[in-house]
């Protein structure tokens, strides 16, 4: 089974597709694209993902793209250790969870959201940052009232890590770049805290991959 990956060491959509890789315990490739740099907009890798974006996953030649529908295609390929239950509503509910940062929090403050930002509206590196505090600060105040009406169990669904966790850790990671503080959010903060105890997560932190330890150097 050859499995490579298209990601970037600072994408927390990578960051998704690796945890998930390693619950599974499948080996897989990753090979950098530099988003920061534009190298998503060259015609090689136009060619890999039409929507020029990380991550790609490419499987025995099947190419996929988007992070959610990478993450269930690898539950498919490998359903033990599951990431989703098998009730239809806890499933229905970890999707649930995972989409709060996944179509709601995350893609407001992408790379090429804030570049759009900085180019249309003027807006200076504050004012981005701004923007991107407030829309992850909303992920994490709701991921807190959730946690308030069933908290973690000790993760997100009970006694194992899945879906749900691997997407509520990319959000904390978010919080982190931006500088924001966990303290209001002490539930999250603890599952967070959990999920980055097991190496499946440390190891797939971006400040723990090639890239960032070269972008480190420079």
């Amino acid at each position: 089974m050859a499995i490579q990956v298209y990601g970037f060491w600072r994408s927390i959509a990578s960051f998704r597709v690796r945890v998930a890789l390693k619950l599974k315990g499948l080996p897989f490739e990753e090979i950098p694209v530099d988003i920061l740099s534009g190298q998503q907009f060259k015609p090689g890798y136009e060619d890999v993902n039409a929507e020029r974006v990380v991550p790609t996953f490419i499987h025995d030649g099947y190419s996929l793209f988007q992070s959610l529908a990478i993450i269930e295609y690898i539950e498919d390929l490998q359903p033990e250790p599951p990431l989703l239950p098998h009730d239809p509503k806890e499933r229905a509910y970890a999707r649930s969870l995972a989409l709060t940062t996944v179509a709601d929090g995350h893609p407001l403050i992408t790379p090429r959201v804030r570049n759009h930002l900085a180019k249309t509206f003027a807006a200076d590196a504050h004012a981005v940052e701004s923007w991107s505090g407030h829309w992850t600060t909303e992920g994490l105040a709701t991921y807190e009232r959730l946690f308030a009406r069933r908290p973690p169990a000790p993760f997100a669904l009970g006694e194992a890590p899945g879906l749900a966790d691997i997407c509520i850790a990319g959000h904390a990671i978010a919080a982190h770049f931006l500088k924001l503080e966990l303290t209001a959010f002490p539930a999250l903060a603890r599952l967070a805290e959990r999920c980055f105890a097991l190496p499946a997560f440390a190891t797939s932190h971006p400040f723990e991959q090639p890239g960032y330890k070269a972008h480190a150097l420079r």
